[in-house]
């Protein structure tokens, strides 16, 4: 029964590594603390440890791996609501420059690199060069722009 407990605890410590590695949003972290927890319990009673110790071991292995548990799915959502940075997604909302008249199709300058891009459906008038723009969104590798408020050419 001892081997039990010991393979036990290792096959739950090995599901909380795999949590913190994995995107399944707790689910072998649960496996993992229950797995844990049966096998304190089952090690500490197959060696003789009374009713108090197996509680006592029971109930320090359930905190310290439900408090690590807790810490990586905590950790894990937080990653996964952050907007992108990269790629076309990532480039939506930053200010460029008109370098080739949008008429419908032109040039602009964002981030770095010459983009094709057309104006938004709203904007009225013309964007002429030279002109501060938004990015409002991407279709394959044509930016859709609009003329840049005062407050967004703020550093």
């Amino acid at each position: 029964m001892v081997i039990l407990g010991i393979v036990l605890l290792l096959t739950g410590a090995a599901l909380l590594v795999a949590e913190a590695h994995l995107p399944t949003y707790g689910v072998l972290g649960v496996a993992g603390l229950a797995s844990l927890v049966a096998g304190g319990v089952v090690a500490v009673e197959a060696s003789g440890g009374g009713l108090a110790l197996v509680l006592v071991v029971g109930l320090v292995l359930a905190l310290t791996a439900g408090v690590a548990l807790a810490a990586v799915v905590r950790g894990a959502a937080q990653v996964a609501r952050r907007p992108a940075r990269t790629g076309g997604e990532g480039i939506v909302g930053h200010v460029g420059v008109v370098r080739h008249e949008l008429e419908p199709v032109g040039q602009v300058f964002v981030d770095g690199a010459l983009w094709r891009a057309r104006a938004a459906w709203y904007e009225g008038d013309g964007l002429r060069e030279g002109d501060p723009v938004v990015v409002d969104q991407i279709n394959g590798l044509t930016l859709s722009v609009r003329r840049a408020e005062e407050w967004e050419l703020q550093p």
